[in-house]
């Protein structure tokens, strides 16, 4: 069997030859009686229903290169259609739903696609709301077409099956491959534009960093990074969550899940091994099947990780991969790493360290500016030890940002060799061993006065506070005199642990401020609020939106003395 290897789809061919019977996908749904009814595809079925739609898309002209934007849950659809879409060389755009109507449809709207495919309450929207009505001139529906979509699923399964399954299309290594849009955390969504080799260099590091194995069992929590699962030769479990809410997940079907499939491989955000960790000490539960944890979206407090990891067998690690949409995986570090050397470092304010870079990957630190470095030169660098800006190059870099020049001048640069780095928009360090440590986003740094303050190492000294579940830092812009100039005025947001009395907040607050009192870096801090439940992303609800937390703190202080 010939196969072009640079098309992420033809990893699914590939074990649909090699292990045609065993299931590729598997949906479990727990019901009343305890029982779990299960629907599932072998990578025999997927291959052959992706081809089948494939066909059913090139029929329709849905084919090199038209970008395609795809609003399906993660079911079985979902995985059908997203490798139909790489067999016949379209562009998949992928858009996280959970970012709400009006900014999902700005994305749309800039994605320009030709081609929309969804549920029929996703077509319902598409028209009420006039997503992308410029671009669009076809629209296929995964129900019926009362609600929109010239064309069925069906009909292209139907097509299909007439005529015979499309092969994997012999992509090229250059070839826009997707655009999957960022999550908009710390700013607008922007597509990134994903190279089949940028898919092809990410199966490669997941192996070699993981040593992922054909045959495993992979537990995912989180849609997009399931894609990977069948590329990897593994059954992906899809369990049954809503995966706009992973701090909500029920932590006793995720056990249940991991135990009645004998999972080997799990991936979830910060929010939800938070979330299952708990529950697993709480209950005294143990997953021996399981052979690494992958954890991802935002850091993972050491003491989540702790946690976890007394579920699982000794020698089991809980990864903690750094990366973003635009370049991912960065670097790479265990828990055994973190629980007996970085953490200490961590608590007393060093930055969380993220490990060393992956393979082929290479990271340094840059000067911060706000403004385009166009070239890289090593004036721009920074010597070991000191915060500045992050800045990989490597095979898992991307190129462009879809539509966005000025966005794409801002992250991009390239070196006196010509080689492509990514600026992170995070700042952090290396230190003398050449391991990479996150000292927080760029655009959340405070400027005052005397100083320059970082999120994470000064959050860290207020998070060690056992009945503090979490803090942020934010500036506070307090007006000065006329003719004088404003001043930004550090302040601590923090949310409690949830067993906590609230009426104990005066006695944590003048803990807290003794606790600054300790550290030079802290030692400027004298503003704490209480907040009841810090706003986050929708993608993991670990990412904190600081901006809005800065608002309300400001708010808050207009309101005169507490």
């Amino acid at each position: 069997m010939t196969v072009a290897t640079v098309n992420v789809a033809s990893h699914l061919s590939v074990m649909a030859e090699r292990e045609p019977d065993r299931p590729a996908v598997i949906l479990p749904r727990f019901q009343s009686d305890g029982s779990i009814q299960i629907r599932q595809m072998t990578f025999r079925e997927l291959d052959e229903d992706s081809g089948r739609i494939a066909q059913g898309l090139k029929s329709l002209g849905i084919a090199d290169g038209m970008r395609t934007a795809l609003m399906v849950p993660p079911l079985l659809d979902f995985f059908s259609l997203t490798f139909a879409l790489f067999k016949v060389g379209a562009v998949p755009v992928l858009i996280d739903p959970g970012m709400g109507i009006r900014n999902l449809g700005k994305c749309l709207d800039e994605a320009e696609p030709a081609a929309f495919i969804g549920i029929p309450k996703a077509h319902l929207a598409r028209r009420l709301l006039g997503w992308a009505k410029k671009t669009l001139r076809h629209t296929i529906t995964t129900g019926s077409r009362l609600l929109g979509g010239q064309h069925t699923l069906s009909r292209l399964r139907s097509i299909g099956h007439q005529l015979g399954p499309l092969p994997v299309k012999d992509s090229q290594p250059d070839e826009m491959a997707a655009i999957l849009f960022t999550s908009g955390s710390t700013g607008v969504a922007k597509g990134v534009v994903y190279q089949h080799r940028i898919f092809a260099a990410q199966v490669e590091q997941l192996k070699r960093i993981y040593g992922i194995e054909p045959g495993e069992i992979d537990l995912c929590t989180f849609p997009l990074f399931a894609l990977f699962a069948p590329a990897l030769g593994m059954t992906a479990i899809i369990p049954e969550m809503d995966p706009r809410k992973p701090a909500e997940v029920d932590a006793r079907k995720i056990v249940k899940t991991v135990e009645h499939f004998q999972v080997t491989n799990m991936f979830g955000s910060p929010a939800l091994i938070n979330r299952v960790g708990r529950h697993g000490v709480e209950k005294s539960v143990k997953l021996p099947t399981v052979r690494r944890v992958i954890s991802a979206g935002a850091p993972v407090a050491a003491s989540v990780i702790e946690r976890f990891t007394k579920m699982l067998n000794p020698g089991v690690q809980v990864f903690t991969p750094y990366g973003a949409t635009e370049s991912l995986p960065v670097a790479n570090i265990g828990s055994d790493m973190i629980l007996t050397d970085t953490r200490a470092k961590t608590d007393i304010g060093k930055g969380v360290c993220v490990g060393f870079p992956a393979p082929g990957m290479r990271a340094c630190i840059i000067r911060i500016s706000d403004e385009p470095i166009p070239v890289l030169s090593e004036a721009d660098r920074l010597p070991v030890g000191e915060i500045g800006e992050i800045a990989v190059n490597g095979p898992v870099v991307t190129e462009e940002y879809f539509g966005r020049p000025s966005a794409t001048a801002l992250a991009k640069m390239r070196d006196a060799s010509g080689q492509l780095w990514h600026r992170m928009g995070d700042v952090g360090y290396l230190d003398a061993e050449g391991r990479l440590w996150f000292c927080g986003r760029k655009s959340h740094r405070i400027v005052t006065a005397s100083e320059t303050m970082f999120t994470i190492p000064v959050e860290a000294i207020f998070n060690t506070h056992p009945k503090v579940f979490r803090t942020a830092l934010v500036g506070r812009r307090r007006h000065g005199f006329p003719g004088q100039p404003d001043t930004v005025m550090p302040t601590i947001c923090v949310e409690l642990e949830s067993r906590v009395d609230v009426r104990e907040w005066p006695q944590i607050e003048e803990e807290l401020k003794q606790l600054a009192g300790q550290f030079e870096h802290t030692k400027s801090v004298t503003a704490f609020l209480r907040h009841p439940k810090f706003p986050v992303d929708i993608r993991h609800n670990a990412k904190i939106f600081r901006e809005k937390l800065a608002v309300w703190a400001s708010d808050q202080f207009k309101r005169g003395p507490r």
